[in-house]
This record gives structure tokens, sequence and C-alpha cells, in this order.
């Protein structure tokens, strides 16, 4: 992996690193600094058949997201996702979201650039996630969950969304157990590189004005 310099870094520095195939992480979350980051192999959530094995939502998530057991909204609560994604838990002892990263990316909520899905329970946030759209390209960047499959829930609203918005390019930035079953697949730094060029230069929507239960069910209707 290659790793680049501290950086005096700004919103507009980040938004020109994701556009580079670069993305930003603290050492942890008591942390001062932030690097960026450039993996030799790159994770991509594949939205239609042109990566990896294409395609795929287990049976049992479909279930359980037609069933509705939560609310879903996008944009709604963006600080309360990313603070969610950095809380400590009994199994996860540190996180890599510092308090510039919450500053920094609550900035490009409020430019526009930075996303979320939340998922509510009876009017509390159990879940949701968090990313940063360019053009055609989403890059992800954490998730979390109070309730079972809400982190889970949320992704397939996410998937369905850029889906139906014509991105091409979901961006996990590395492999882990959780995403497997969406069949995650990684790809050199340079094929990652010429995805990343084409997502650019393309246009996306990410239909902001469209609810998330609509657009999921019509994705869910096409793929099934």
């Amino acid at each position: 992996m290659h790793q680049t310099t501290r950086y005096q870094y700004s919103p507009e520095t980040i938004i020109k690193a994701y556009s580079l195939g670069l993305f930003p992480m603290a050492d942890s979350h008591d942390s001062h600094d932030i690097r960026f980051y450039d993996p030799d192999q790159r994770a991509l959530i594949p939205l239609d058949a042109t990566t990896g094995n294409g395609l795929h939502i287990p049976r049992r998530l479909v279930r359980r997201v037609r069933q509705q057991p939560y609310e879903i909204s996008f944009n709604r609560d963006f600080a309360g996702v990313i603070g969610g994604c950095a809380e400590q838990t009994s199994s996860r002892k540190d996180t890599w979201i510092n308090a510039d990263i919450k500053t920094l990316y609550i900035a490009l909520h409020k430019m526009g650039f930075a996303h979320s899905i939340e998922v509510w329970d009876a009017g509390v946030l159990v879940g949701g996630l968090y990313g940063v759209a360019l053009r055609a390209a989403f890059f992800g960047e954490s998730m979390f969950s109070r309730k079972t499959d809400a982190s889970k829930i949320a992704l397939v609203h996410l998937m369905a969304r850029l889906c139906q918005g014509r991105f091409q390019l979901l961006d996990a930035q590395f492999i882990n157990d959780h995403l497997r079953q969406f069949n995650v697949t990684e790809v050199p730094r340079d094929i990652f590189q010429q995805r990343l060029h084409a997502a650019l230069t393309s246009e996306a929507d990410l239909l902001q004005q469209t609810s998330s239960e609509d657009l999921t069910r019509q994705f869910l209707a096409k793929i099934s």
C-alpha cells in the first residue's frame, strides 16, 4: 500500500483526493492526523454485471428489506450517521474517524458531496451509512448498526439509489466479511483508476427527490 504524506487539508482537498483515487483516514479516533491512502487493491461492490461476479443481494436480505422493518431516509441526519460510525463499541474498540474527519465530512455534506442513509426504528436512529458522490462514482466510507440488519438494509437502499441513478462505481475501499455477501471484489490500482476515470466523466443522479422505499421497491423488482 502506498501512503502519502500529511496534507494541509480542507473539504476541497478531500474532493481532489477522491478524484485522484485517494481516500482519507485517521490513525485512531483521538488522532490529530489524517493520512491519505492509495491501496494496491481496491474493493468494489458490483452495481451491474461489469464488476467481479456481478450484482448480488442475498435472498434472505431481499426478503428482510421487503418486510420494511425500519424507516429509511436519505440525508436526514448526516451528523447522526457519522457519529454512529465513529462510536466505540464492545466489538469495535477504536475507529479511524476522528474529530477532524467528522468536521470535514459534515462540511462536505453541506456542500452537497457527502450523503447519508439513515435507518430508524420508532423514531430512533439505529443504523446507517455515509459516503461521497462525485459524478457517477460513490465512495462508501463507513456504516453502523445498532439493530439486526440495519446497516445491511441501508446498503441495499444505497445500491438501489445508485443503480436507479446510473452510477457506475461503488467503492468499498477494503474487503471485509460484512461485504462479502454482496459479491465485493478487489481490482488492481490501475483497473480502479480506469473505472474511476470512466465514472468521473459520466453523468449520474442521486434522485434525491425520490423516496428510498420507492427506489428500492423498483430496484428489487428488476433484479428478482
